[in-house]
């Protein structure tokens, strides 16, 4: 595998590519299952696959969070390489922002909804990041999983908006045995919280009305963002302790 640090190594590396199939998946690190399955996908579907590991400061509107934020950078090079991946970009704000934000990509209603109506400026973020890097990549196909199932949305609307000529991939949310979403933000979840953290996904899986799992997870110690249903889903965000929990049923 080889790591490639700016948008030139990669356009240079990667030219002359037209006939392989390209895939890319676009990572904030700290891999889990989840990311593994994705990049799986992509190995299998494409010549090529490239993954990126980039913690993006544009989507984080709590500059704690974002200092939080789990950074296992050896362990994910050694899974990439145990997977045979082709190529890791690993680039730095400079390389990514030269214009320092002032250039986004702005969508103006599913962004404000679910986890943008309390996220504000997070989705103008995410896009305009995956917007820069499918830019730099030109891949055939980029993998994303439905966890983030607001994100997914948005960024295959991206896609369509632009006439951008990549295959929008979902993988499917993969859970841990006790049925809560694998993310890396289980990382920061105490012993204690994380014991506790499955009966979310049990709750937003119940037939429960919205209002009475709201009830039920407040007294289990949890602090709700919301619990809605849209999109033939029941979409989900809590806090345990300071870690944030997404999920959708």
């Amino acid at each position: 595998m080889k790591i490639l640090k700016t948008p030139t190594e990669v356009q240079s590396v990667l030219s002359g590519r037209e006939n392989n199939k390209i895939g890319f998946v676009p990572t904030m690190g700290a891999f889990h299952e989840g990311h593994l399955s994705l990049i799986r996908m992509s190995l299998r579907d494409n010549d090529i696959t490239v993954v990126s590991i980039y913690v993006n400061p544009t989507q984080f509107n709590d500059k704690d969070d974002l200092a939080k934020y789990p950074n296992t950078i050896d362990e994910d090079i050694k899974k990439l390489k145990d997977l045979d991946v082709d190529y890791l970009f690993l680039p730095e704000y400079r390389d990514l922002y030269p214009d320092d934000f002032n250039y986004k990509i702005v969508e103006t209603e599913l962004s404000k909804e679910l986890c943008g109506a309390s996220r504000p400026g997070h989705f103008t973020g995410v896009l305009t990041v995956v917007m820069k890097l499918f830019n730099i990549v030109k891949p055939n196909r980029a993998y994303f999983g439905e966890k983030d199932y607001q994100q997914l949305m948005l960024i295959k609307g991206m896609a369509d908006a632009f006439f951008m000529d990549i295959e929008i991939i979902a993988g499917m949310t993969i859970r841990e045995e006790d049925g809560l979403a694998m993310s890396s933000r289980n990382l920061l979840l105490t012993p204690e919280e994380r014991k506790k953290a499955s009966v979310f996904p049990d709750l937003l899986r119940s037939k429960l009305s919205d209002e009475e799992v709201i009830r039920l997870l407040q007294e289990n110690g949890f602090k709700v963002d919301y619990i809605e249903q849209k999109f033939g889903r029941r979409f989900g965000a809590v806090y345990l302790g300071q870690v944030r929990l997404i999920d959708n049923v």
